[in-house]
């Protein structure tokens, strides 16, 4: 007589169609199969994630033809957990704390996760693995952003306008650079001021008088921006030199993301050193996943948010 086949499920905070927080929602579907992990690929069962402002973009529908879908598709992009199998080839083993990027198609609200292979991580001591969960996205984009910004010129003790600087890659990227030499002009909220202050950044309130502000401060040598609309129009007349932006990269120069080991190896050694810290304003559990959605959504979230299982 022939064994029944058990088919293992699991549950993922996601959405089967476009929209807005309403599409959203917790769905059960076939968990994955340690026995066939893709190639190149690393299973982990989840001990946190993170929220980014893009994940919700990717929800909304405001990614397609750039972002792959596969529908029904958990939230998220960057995750830590322990290894539950891996293809051999990543040099990752079962048991190991890792953290890293999604795979192509899937994402991280989920109680098990395919991580890439190439940026897949051990998470090293004295980082905690919300930390880490926080490194894919967040640090690794203000860290490739800062890369391409001296590679286009922006010296050591120059000054980085960021816009945004108190979100998720905002923060990131005053820490970052401050650690390289650059002196750092940070736009976010009046709410943000001492936040902002703190990570090294002279603050400037976001509102109608912010550039005539940051023209008070001094000349800008460089510009991040997290935020588009006018306000990156705005900060394109204040400067003649490299601009990188996450929100519009068609109107600011985009980013080429380095999603490797060895990059994230080299941001986790930054925050074990003290070198900066991703600062997590909020911890939801699993369960309350769509709260964690809805504090980024909002527009007002301080430093990261993150999601444990």
């Amino acid at each position: 007589m022939t064994a029944p086949v058990i088919l293992v499920r699991m549950r993922i905070f996601g959405f089967g169609s476009y929209g807005g927080p309403e599409v959203a929602g917790f769905l059960d579907v076939p968990a994955p199969d340690p026995a066939t992990v893709p190639d190149g690929s690393v299973l982990v069962a989840s001990t946190v994630t993170s929220v980014n402002p893009a994940d919700i973009k990717v929800r909304s529908g405001e990614r397609q033809g750039s972002f792959p879908v596969r529908f029904p598709m958990a939230m998220g992009r960057e995750a830590a957990g322990i290894v539950l199998a891996a293809d051999p080839v990543t040099g990752i083993a079962p048991g190991m704390a890792v953290f890293g990027n999604t795979v192509s198609r899937t994402g991280s609200f989920a109680e098990k996760v395919y991580l890439d292979g190439v940026g897949a991580t051990p998470v090293p001591e004295g980082v905690t693995p919300a930390q880490a969960a926080c490194i894919p996205v967040s640090a690794g984009t203000a860290w490739d952003i800062l890369n391409e910004l001296r590679h286009d010129g922006l010296e050591t003790g120059g000054t980085v306008l960021v816009l945004g600087a108190g979100g998720g890659v905002g923060h990131c990227a005053v820490q970052l650079a401050r650690a390289i030499g650059m002196e750092v002009t940070g736009v976010a909220g009046a709410d943000k001021h001492d936040f902002v202050e703190s990570l090294g950044a002279t603050h400037v309130a976001a509102g109608d008088d912010w550039m005539s502000t940051v023209n008070e401060i001094g000349p800008v040598d460089a510009v991040i921006d997290l935020v588009g609309g006018e306000v990156l129009v705005d900060a394109l007349g204040m400067t003649a030199g490299p601009v990188r932006s996450v929100a519009a990269p068609s109107v600011g120069g985009g980013v080429t993301r380095r999603r490797s080991r060895t990059v994230f190896s080299e941001l986790a050694g930054l925050i074990a050193d003290g070198t900066f810290t991703p600062h997590i304003s909020a911890s939801f559990p699993f369960p309350r996943a769509a709260d964690a959605v809805a504090a980024v959504e909002n527009g007002h979230a301080l430093g990261k948010t993150v999601v444990r299982f």
